[in-house]
């Protein structure tokens, strides 16, 4: 389709990709001293940044190793830039109660992968299990955010 243009508006249909990646995510996280164990030292993720941004405040991104571009933000839960008092309150209460699953991560073994999160003290709430897209354990982060660990069927 043509570039439609009507006044001010310039419609142009022959846009094929208008998003191309992903780059950062949030987890919100309860405490950030204690994610950062917990990300780095249970699930072996690197630091990509960690600065801090003044009036206590700090910038902290990891990833999975094997994942270039994509950094996951552990964004705290505080009352102040974001949040009032009781939003902030309530959006902890929902992160402890379990409440957000944050995505799925993928391995290449994922029996292999559960035992040794597991020994590490990594939460699991299922046990390695086949379903129809591939095998899946689910966890927990140390702030209650839960998890898939897949291994995913190879088409």
């Amino acid at each position: 389709m043509p570039t439609i243009t009507c006044g001010n508006l310039i419609v142009n249909h022959n846009t094929k990709h208008m998003i191309t990646t992903l780059t950062h995510m949030n987890v919100f996280v309860l405490n950030q001293d204690s994610a950062y164990e917990f990300y780095t030292k249970k699930l072996g993720f690197k630091v990509i940044v960690d600065v801090p941004m003044g009036n206590g405040q700090r910038w902290l991104t990891v990833a999975p190793p094997e994942q270039p571009g994509l950094e996951i933000n552990l964004t705290p839960v505080a009352e102040g830039h974001w949040y009032g008092k009781e939003a902030a309150e309530s959006l902890r209460a929902l992160i402890k109660a379990g409440t957000f699953g944050c995505g799925v991560f993928t391995c290449n073994d994922v029996y292999a992968t559960y035992e040794e999160l597991k020994a590490k003290g990594v939460e699991f709430t299922k046990a390695p299990k086949k379903e129809f897209y591939g095998t899946e354990a689910l966890f927990k982060d140390d702030s209650g955010n839960w998890f898939s660990l897949a291994q995913l069927i190879k088409n």
